[in-house]
């Protein structure tokens, strides 16, 4: 088994604070500060250094930390190998999503599953204010269903492993009478004049608009902004802004609201994958889970990115 302490200094790494470590793993400050003296006087080695009323990480938790990625990733392997015994067809899977993918793609995985496997325990959760790596690493989760983005963990990363599921089209929404409603499709060249929307999540819906603005030659000029896709699109139907919009996500029955499937080199796409523990993919539940989750990404885009 691996020491446990090694898991709280893993959180904190990532959390920055004991107290926001401590509320990861559901301890208390004083347990978290205690197991990391007790781990640094058994090792005799210092691994934090107090700043001010914080602690930093020295030069050798780091290192203690290199060798402790590479011993989780074998001992997600270990229990890969071992479910193989134990689980037989049943297991327990937990899945966050961000929220388009969850409705249009972890919904229908999960049905699967539980029409496959009925002695299979399934939870699914949006966790809108986590950080779904943390909750990995905590084991409050073994599957996240993101997107990658400025400040998440790059595909190399040694803790996890990033399964791609679906390269995700983006379109235009636009107002009914809006002229590019009646063409059907646009580029975005063609908007550089118009008013937009910072629409969606900001971690990663607004970069992808700026990222894709610039490639097309412009500056959006952003005038207001919603995160919920109905207040979305009710500003958009409003004439308050056009915004990009990802496939997956529904426009609201009831609002005057239009579609526009966008076209040519600068057609801006975002990428949607399945991230679990390093090493943790072939444990019974975790890869029923990833194959149900490549399989309905499958049929979406076959019916959808035309």
């Amino acid at each position: 088994m691996i020491d446990s302490r090694l898991r709280t200094l893993r959180v904190l790494r990532e959390t920055g604070t004991i107290t926001a470590a401590a509320e990861s793993l559901h301890l208390t400050p004083s347990t978290v500060s205690q197991q990391l003296r007790q781990l640094s006087a058994d090792l005799d080695i210092t691994l934090l250094e107090p700043v001010g009323r914080k602690v930093k990480l020295t030069p050798a938790a780091y290192t203690l930390l290199e060798h402790g990625d590479r011993l989780f990733t074998q001992w997600e392997r270990a229990m890969s190998d071992l479910a193989a015994h134990r689980e037989g067809l049943a297991g327990h899977l937990r899945i966050s999503a961000v929220a388009s993918a969850l409705a249009a793609l972890v919904a229908p995985a999960v049905t699967e599953l539980a029409q496959q496997y009925p002695h299979m325990t399934l939870h699914v959760g949006e966790d809108p204010e986590e950080d779904r790596f943390q909750l990995l690493l905590a084991r409050e989760i073994d599957v996240a269903v993101t997107i990658p983005a400025t400040g998440t963990p790059s595909p190399d990363d040694e803790r996890f492993e990033q399964h791609a599921l679906l390269e995700e089209p983006q379109d235009l929404l636009v107002p009914q009478e809006h002229p590019i409603a009646r063409n059907g499709s646009a580029e975005l060249t063609e908007l550089a004049e118009a008013r937009w929307l910072r629409a969606g999540d900001p971690r990663d819906q607004h970069q992808l608009l700026l990222t894709a603005c610039a490639a097309a030659g412009f500056v959006p000029r952003v005038t207001h902004n919603a995160v919920d896709w109905f207040a979305v699109s009710a500003l958009v139907a409003s004439g308050l802004g056009i915004c990009l919009i990802p496939r997956l996500a529904p426009i609201p029955e009831g609002l005057a609201v239009t579609r526009v499937p966008l076209r040519g080199e600068t057609r801006p796409t975002r990428q949607i994958v399945a991230c679990v523990r390093r090493g943790s993919s072939d444990q019974g539940a975790i890869g029923r889970g990833l194959t149900a989750l490549r399989s309905t990404a499958s049929r979406w885009a076959a019916e959808h990115s035309g």
